[in-house]
Order: structure tokens, then C-alpha cells, then sequence
């Protein structure tokens, strides 16, 4: 195991930022904080970049079940109705926003090109699981249930997400899977969090010093949820799901960071979906760390991973049969 140049040196510019470490903060400081941290960064190597263009870009405000959720709809050139990834950031259940994975999106929508629906579902600790997995199934059931009025192709509308996002993602192919009221085309999974309570391999090897301390694991995990009886609810631990409730689920991507704590069970969630009969493909990045998509102003092979993803959401989710 050896961390890739670009990531030695994006950790050293992090560390200088002299912020306190996040799980010493409050959700709402920790919020403010990752983005002082990551602008400060940005600034010592000389990429405050702006973002990407995309064709359209148009806020949104959608119902859920006990409020309102904002959405954000990029929209790459074209006509007619195009496919569509819903996508779930990551962030422990606790941090990110639609700005955090702005440049993921942009990426992705250009790239594919496809259409992005990225969801500000409402976070822990001030709302606990589920609210974050209903907010997420509801943006998902909005979209398809107004497919037609966004020029989209409902029969090749995609979720997804990273990490917590990922986890999420997985969750709303289940409850779709057992209402009934919509099928979403694939599931795109990106380093998932797939058990919240397993200790793996991966999860002692990069427990201090890749960024995703087990000590910010922890605080993640405890604000998300009431009980830690609730770790063992296969809606807040996937990879406790059954294989035979896995098995009409739509096909995956699984892409793991090889130095990431959650590498460990986002593999093994890959391997589960296969052998309950899933189409599933699993990419590990080598020398990468959690979190490496969303560091393209550090990391070249961020740009690659998101190429990389364009392409497996182009050929394996979207392609229509001539």
C-alpha cells in the first residue's frame, strides 16, 4: 500500500489549515469548518478554480414527507428527453450540501453526459435516520413522478452517491424495490457505507492518518442514528441485507478507494450483489483515499475517476438496446 504522491502532499496542505479536528465540533461548526478547510487548501496551491460550465444549471425546491428539500438540476446540452443520475452526497449522514459535491455533478453531467438531480436531503443530528433515506426515496420519487415535465427519459433515471450518499443510494433501491412505485434503471455506489457497525480490516489498517479518522467515523455514525441497536437495521447497515432481498435490485457500480476505511465493506457489498444475482462491477482505485473524487484541484486521478464513472453510467446504465 503506497498513497499516491498528489495525496501526500493535499494531506500536508490540509494539516496547515490549523482547523480543530471535525468531531470536536458541533454539526453545525463541523459544517462551517470543511469549508474553511477545503477553501484554505485550495487557496495554498493556487486553484480556486470557478466551477464547470454545464448548459443549465436550476435550484429546485421539492415536498418530502414533513417539509421541503432543496434539489439542483444540471443539465448538459441536448434535446429531447436524456437519462438522469439522482445523486446523494456524502458526508456522514452529518456534513455536505449541494455546494460541497458541485463539482462532482458538473463532472458527471458533462462527462456522461447525462442529467444530475443532486439532493439536499436533511441532515444529522438534527434529523436522524430515516429522515435522511426519506428524503432521499421522495426526491427519487419526485423526479420519476415528473419525468416528463424535466425532459427525462424515465426508463433510464439512475441513483447514486458517495459514501454516506452511497449508502443512501442503496437504500432507495430497496424501498423501491418493496413499494413498487418506481424502478430506478442502476445504482451507482461510491466508496459506500455499507455497515456501520463492522470492524473490518480496512477499517484498523486506515484508522488514523487518511483523513476518515475512526474517530470521525464514530461521531458520523452516532448522530445518525437513535439507538446503536439501529446499526444492525439493514436500511442503516446494507450489507445486513439478505441475499434473496438483494436480488431484484438494479445493477451496480461499486468503485472503493484501496486507503480508505470503507473500502472493506463497499467490496463486500460488490460481492454480495453478485452472488445474489445483481450485474455488478467493483473498481478499486490504488493509492487513492476516501473521499478522492471530489479533490480535483489536488488529485489528477480525480478527473480520471469521474471519466471513469461517465463511462460506466454511458455503456452500462444508459445505453439503449437498437
Amino acid at each position: 500500500m503506497t498513497l499516491d504522491p498528489q495525496v501526500v502532499r493535499m494531506m500536508e496542505l490540509l494539516a496547515k489549515s490549523k482547523l480543530p479536528p471535525l468531531e470536536t465540533l458541533q454539526p453545525p461548526a463541523a459544517r462551517k469548518a470543511l469549508t474553511v478547510r477545503h477553501l484554505r487548501a485550495r487557496q495554498a496551491v493556487g486553484k480556486l478554480i470557478p466551477p464547470e460550465p454545464v448548459h443549465a444549471v436550476e435550484d429546485l425546491v421539492i415536498p418530502v414527507y414533513g417539509g421541503e428539500i432543496q434539489i439542483r438540476l444540471y443539465r448538459p446540452e441536448g434535446t429531447g428527453r436524456m437519462p438522469a443520475l439522482v445523486f446523494f452526497h456524502g458526508g456522514g449522514f452529518v456534513l455536505g450540501s449541494l455546494q460541497s459535491h458541485d463539482d462532482i455533478c458538473r463532472a458527471l453531467a458533462n462527462f456522461t453526459p447525462c442529467a444530475v438531480i443532486s439532493v439536499e436531503y436533511r441532515l444529522a443530528p438534527e434529523y436522524k435516520f430515516p429522515t435522511p433515506l426519506m428524503d432521499a426515496y421522495a426526491a427519487a420519487e419526485w423526479v420519476f413522478a415528473n419525468a416528463d415535465d424535466l425532459q427525462l427519459d424515465a426508463q433510464r433515471i439512475a441513483v447514486g452517491g458517495d459514501s454516506a450518499g452511497g449508502n443512501l443510494a442503496t437504500g432507495v433501491c430497496r424501498l423501491a424495490q418493496e413499494r413498487g412505485g418506481f424502478r430506478p434503471c442502476f445504482q451507482l455506489l461510491l466508496y459506500p457505507a455499507t455497515h456501520l457497525a463492522d470492524e473490518t480490516s480496512s477499517k484498523r489498517q486506515f484508522a488514523k492518518g487518511y483523513q476518515l479518522d475512526d474517530t470521525l467515523l464514530h461521531y458520523f455514525h452516532q448522530h445518525y442514528v437513535h439507538t446503536e441497536d439501529e446499526f444492525q437495521n439493514p436500511m442503516v447497515s446494507p450489507l445486513l441485507h439478505a441475499e434473496s432481498d438483494l436480488a431484484q435490485l438494479p445493477p451496480a457500480h461499486v468503485l472503493t478507494a484501496e486507503c480508505d476505511p470503507l473500502r472493506d465493506e463497499g467490496e463486500a457489498y460488490a460481492r454480495k450483489l453478485q452472488r445474489a444475482g445483481v450485474p455488478c462491477t467493483l473498481t478499486r482505485y490504488d493509492g487513492m483515499i476516501h473521499g478522492f473524487l471530489a479533490m480535483g484541484a489536488f488529485l489528477d486521478r480525480a478527473e480520471e475517476g469521474l471519466r471513469e464513472v461517465a463511462e460506466v453510467l454511458r455503456t452500462n446504465a444508459f445505453q439503449r438496446s437498437v
